[in-house]
């Protein structure tokens, strides 16, 4: 396989924060000598929006450790350079989670430099954009329903919920559950996105009105069996006092609050486990065996590819300002400039 070339200088979307302790987010020309440190050399031809991207770009300080940085926690595209007998120049390959976007530079650029053992091979099934269509979403949801099937979740035991379901977590969560045989309850806060999450699959469509009990009940009424909770706080601590007895609640996200305002009751009464989902540091043994599951058996990238709208690097932006504001939905794909 041909070598790709490498061009220079190249696009990367640049945070900085000045000696005021202002906060710029902007496309810049780097070099390659520009690049942390590693042993492998990609070029990028994918990357994707997630939430923690989003606050990356405004330089969170729970997500960016040190300026200037560049965001993205995932990406795919073909080595160019590499040190690992594991892979070669040409290879196509993806990373999502380690540090990538947060303690080391990440996606938003033409290239990326990363440790080998980050590096995962694009699994057979799979083209490059394809795997970032999933991205970091779709692991972290595919995640979420094998920790469901590890707890015993059938899909003859009753509903799932699926919270957050027009984000990229939750949608791909909807469309995996229904394409695994689940009867899915999606839970939104865009009515106008009824029939998209139909047509993923969901059977039934709730408000988020219905998921945000402000009672001290240690116990609601049993309404599903598990869940897929993708926005924390009020609408989780619902959630688990909703499940029913042995349920499962696999939580990944915080968006609505980093507190859990219940009491034990429904964990040792009812027997409901929280499971907490964990991308970044996923082990490398399951985290390869999602990749094959995602390639194989669960793909239903066709199915989401109408959720699915391509950026570049300037657009990040004010995609940022939308997604922080609850205005986006869907899988938006991030294509580097050279």
């Amino acid at each position: 396989m041909t070598k790709p070339v490498l061009q220079q200088p190249f696009h990367a979307l640049m945070v900085r924060r000045s000696e005021q302790c202002e906060i710029s987010c902007a496309v810049e020309e780097i070099g390659l000598d520009d690049l942390p440190p590693g042993e492998v050399l990609i070029e990028v031809e994918f990357s994707s929006l997630n939430y923690k991207d989003a606050l990356a770009c405004q330089g969170h300080p729970g997500v960016v450790r040190k300026f200037p940085h560049v965001p993205g926690i995932d990406c795919a595209g073909r080595i160019l350079e590499s040190g690992s007998t594991d892979f070669l120049p040409g290879d196509a390959v993806l990373v999502t989670g380690y540090a990538l976007g947060s303690g080391s530079w990440g996606g938003y650029s033409a290239y990326v430099r990363v440790q080998a053992e980050w590096v995962v091979a694009l699994p057979q099934g799979l083209t490059v954009r394809e795997a970032m269509t999933f991205g970091t979403a779709g692991f972290t949801a595919a995640q979420c329903i094998g920790s469901l099937q590890l707890h015993g979740i059938r899909p003859d035991a009753g509903e799932v919920v699926v919270t957050g379901a027009t984000g990229g977590v939750g949608s791909i969560a909807v469309g995996l559950l229904a394409h695994l045989g689940y009867s899915v309850v999606a839970v939104t806060g865009k009515p106008e996105k009824a029939e998209q999450l139909t047509q993923l699959g969901a059977q039934r469509i709730i408000a988020r009105s219905e998921v945000d009990d402000t009672s001290d009940k240690p116990f609601l009424p049993v309404r599903w069996s598990a869940a897929v909770d993708t926005v924390g706080g009020n609408t989780l601590s619902t959630i688990l006092r909703s499940t029913d007895h042995r349920g499962c609640v696999a939580a990944c996200g915080m968006v609505a609050g980093h507190e859990l305002p219940l009491t034990v009751f429904p964990f040792i009464l009812r027997g409901v486990t929280l499971a907490g989902i964990d991308s970044a540091q996923c082990p490398r043994e399951p985290r390869l065996a999602i990749w094959d599951r995602l390639a194989g058996d669960w793909n239903i990238v066709k199915k989401l590819e109408p959720l699915v709208r391509e950026i570049s690097l300037s657009e990040v932006p004010r995609e940022v300002s939308a997604m922080l504001a609850g205005q986006t939905s869907g899988r938006i794909l991030v294509c580097p400039e050279k």
